[in-house]
């Protein structure tokens, strides 16, 4: 490898071999990411990852100062534990990694909402261990309202279900994934669509259905500590079907900055009253929160009035994208520093 006096990056993100063999930047979707470090003197240079070829990935890895990370926690049928593996040895030998699979246990999983349940982004959440719990558990529960089942860990809506009881023995279920329709069943048929996610080591995560969630829902992304940009969706996946129809498709979310006025007092609390609770809750110290983060919220019951309050949905941190552009500068200025300290630190 020839000599470069520059911080070495790499960006890695799921593929098959001819588009590691390619390996192009500008076919990437990250092409503006990777002209923004080459602006600010970083070379950067994608990783396309697969199973297939995993040595060849952890070899390149060795060589560079950090990698970022883009791969869901299911690509393709396959899950990132070999992936995972290879990053947390990669991290060992003093490569920064973000985001380090020990912080997406803590961070991106349905989990945190158990965890965080009485701070006052919270509500009504319980952790669901197996399908015995949840067939002496959910009836109660179900007879006050509404719930939302969570796999988990999952992305796109997989293993999403909005369950509702609409009197005696039968309940509509949808599910959150693009173009799923709310069908009509009895509990039994209720715990037969939840069973495959309690196989294995598995368990669900049962949070209060939230009613405002008509209004939207909002992502905050973040840069470690600080609030980047936000994303708007007006209509999202389990939005209420209309009488005797089903949902409207989920719309385009919008993109702004950090500066948004409709969303200043959701920054403020974020970045000043709850990240740090959040952390301690998690057992994710502030130094380590992610340089690319996101977090979903819906607008709960007031409590009081003229004072909104934000329930927390989910946390995205394996795959945030796509991210506003406000984001990028960032995200560049947060990686830079984290790649001094691995120089630091004498990678090769």
């Amino acid at each position: 490898m020839s000599h470069d006096p520059r911080p070495r990056l790499a960006i890695l993100y799921p593929g098959d071999r001819a588009a590691r063999d390619r390996a192009d930047p500008a076919e990437s979707r990250f092409l503006k990411l990777f002209e923004a470090f080459a602006s600010a003197g970083i070379a950067a240079v994608p990783a396309v990852y697969h199973d297939d070829f995993h040595d060849e990935v952890l070899e390149q890895l060795l060589h560079v100062h950090g990698v970022l990370v883009w791969h869901n926690p299911i690509e393709a049928g396959r899950d990132r534990s070999r992936l995972d593996a290879m990053l947390r040895e990669v991290a060992a030998k003093g490569v920064f990694v973000s985001t380090h699979p020990n912080t997406i246990l803590k961070l991106g999983t349905k989990d945190v909402l158990v965890a965080v349940r009485d701070l006052p982004f919270g509500t009504d959440v319980h952790r669901v261990d197996s399908l015995a719990q949840a067939r002496a558990e959910l009836p109660g529960r179900l007879a006050l309202g509404a719930r939302v089942l969570k796999q988990q860990r999952g992305h796109s809506g997989i293993g999403i279900w909005r369950i509702e009881q609409l009197g005696g023995d039968r309940y509509g279920v949808r599910h959150a994934v693009r173009g799923a329709m709310q069908e009509i069943v009895n509990f039994d048929g209720v715990l037969r669509r939840i069973s495959p996610y309690f196989e294995g080591a598995g368990h669900m995560i049962d949070q209060a259905w939230q009613a405002r969630m008509v209004e939207g829902m909002t992502r905050a992304y973040l840069v470690q500590g600080r609030v980047a940009g936000f994303g708007h969706q007006a209509v999202v996946a389990l939005h209420p079907p209309s009488a005797g129809g089903d949902g409207p498709p989920p719309s385009q979310r919008l993109y702004s900055d950090a500066e948004d006025p409709r969303f200043q007092d959701l920054r403020r609390k974020l970045e000043g009253e709850w990240l740090e609770p959040l952390c301690a809750r998690v057992g994710v110290r502030p130094e380590d929160l992610p340089v690319l983060w996101d977090a979903d919220f819906l607008l709960g019951e007031r409590e009081k009035v003229g004072q909104e309050k934000y329930v927390l949905c989910e946390i995205n941190v394996s795959s945030v994208s796509p991210f506003p552009d406000s984001a990028i500068a960032p995200v560049v200025e947060g990686t830079c520093c984290a790649l001094v300290a691995a120089r630091r630190g004498g990678v090769r």
